[in-house]
């Protein structure tokens, strides 16, 4: 093919297209008044909503308040026969991501840790001393290295080394 007939070619494709646009008639056009005639709607007819009786009061029926957070519900306080597990008082009560490093010191050439839980109450804690999913494993100068225990059943590692720094948050390996 000639340079010649390619633009041939890519002049009639232009004009096939270009025709179908140009073919269509330009909107009409209106003055200022109609088209703020068109543009208001009648007013909305209001609507008076039922209101229920003063002494109503919602029968759930064994379905959940919508309204109440799923989240730390466990059973709302109702004894279902089985035992509720208290989790103890103190560090051996604590969960790993509840711990807060607020000091370290050496003390009889042993590191120690000042830790707070949700309880607000500062404890001091040696490597070894359980925690309510997991052990304390070392405590040194910037570092408390707790072994936590990965209750996932899903997971292929069942225990994961948590660093609890003294200046800022936590590192997961």
């Amino acid at each position: 093919m000639s340079m010649r007939s390619l633009q041939i070619i890519l002049g009639v494709t232009m004009l096939v297209f270009a025709l179908p646009a140009a073919a269509q008639t330009p909107a009409k056009k209106t003055s200022a008044t109609d088209a703020a005639a068109t543009t208001t709607a009648p007013p909305a007819k209001k609507v008076d909503l039922p209101t229920p009786p003063p002494n109503y009061e919602y029968g759930p029926q064994g379905r959940r308040d919508p309204f109440v957070s799923l989240i730390n519900r466990g059973n709302d306080g109702k004894d279902t026969g089985a035992a509720t597990a208290r989790r103890a008082d103190g560090v051996p009560g604590m969960l790993t991501g509840e711990l807060t490093v607020h000091g370290i010191l050496q003390t009889r050439g042993a590191w120690v840790a000042m830790v707070s839980g949700p309880d607000g109450k500062v404890y001091t804690v040696r490597a070894g001393e359980r925690l309510a999913d997991g052990v304390i494993r070392s405590v040194n100068a910037t570092t408390v290295v707790i072994l936590q225990a990965v209750n996932d059943p899903l997971s292929l590692e069942k225990q994961r080394e948590v660093r609890k720094f003294l200046r800022g948050g936590g590192d997961v390996k």
